[in-house]
């Protein structure tokens, strides 16, 4: 069972301090949401999680260094989806999932019948098998951002770092992709997905990180995080919160004037 660990991590990006001594342990079983306003530095601690930018403290998988495994088996174990990803040549749909058995290959080598096995069965969870023969750069902003989670799923990686994986989405299928990454929760995978839809975040999440101006502000349930003195602190909003139910939400009332 993977266990994901971070130790007094910050993050600086030229002069600017984005990331400021965060600690964490992600398990197995768990989908850890990341919330907090724009510029909170979520998407970049995600990036530190896969050793895309320098840090300093400690990130280890499993008590391996995250920055000194070579970059394919980093990838095995850990797989991401990024966010906003644009897409440049005309490949197939099905032949731009299968791009996320690249870690599993060795040089020269092909596809075989074990990754066309996982291309499949990613193309089903992420609901895109009626997509597989389109050209990749036809596709519409939602079409687009569940085949991208499809490739990230193909890789069948024990991790998955989701940045914004809801942009583009119609509701349908926020609610699909929210279900399935809870899935891949609950079949013993560790799922990290940055969300600014707090109310999904609530329904979903096992665990969430608030985090503003590069800090941790909470980390624990959603009902222990996202409360209304949190919500007002952190993004300067009243908002109504009902967590108690079935279906929590989260309704913003105003902006907080100073």
């Amino acid at each position: 069972m993977v266990t994901l660990t971070l130790d007094r991590v910050s993050v600086a990006l030229g002069r600017r301090q984005v990331v400021r001594d965060i600690s964490a342990t992600f398990a197995a079983g768990t989908l850890v949401g990341i919330v907090g306003p724009n510029g909170a530095g979520k998407s970049t601690l995600a990036r530190a999680m896969l050793a895309l930018v320098p840090r300093e403290g400690d990130i280890a998988i499993d008590g391996d260094d995250v920055a000194r495994l070579p970059r394919a088996a980093l990838a095995r174990r850990i797989a991401y989806l990024p966010q906003g990803q644009t897409l440049h040549w005309p490949l197939t749909v099905a032949r731009l999932i299968g791009l996320g058995r690249l870690p599993h290959l060795g040089p020269m080598s092909k596809i075989g019948a074990a990754d066309d096995i996982a291309i499949e069965r990613a193309m089903a969870r992420a609901d895109v098998l009626d997509l597989r023969d389109r050209d990749a750069t036809e596709l519409s902003g939602g079409e687009r951002a569940r085949v991208l989670l499809a490739r990230a799923l193909a890789v069948e990686a024990p991790v998955l770092i989701a940045d914004e994986p809801l942009a583009s989405l119609d509701p349908g299928h926020q609610i699909d992709v929210m279900e399935l990454l809870h899935a891949e929760a609950e079949a013993g995978g560790l799922v990290i997905a940055v969300l600014h839809d707090l109310t999904m975040a609530a329904r979903y999440c096992d665990r969430l990180l608030l985090v503003d101006a590069g800090r941790l502000v909470a980390d624990g349930a959603p009902a222990a995080v996202l409360t209304k003195d949190n919500l007002r602190a952190v993004y300067g909003i009243d908002a109504e919160v009902d967590l108690g139910g079935k279906w929590p939400t989260i309704t913003t009332l105003g902006r907080i004037r100073a």
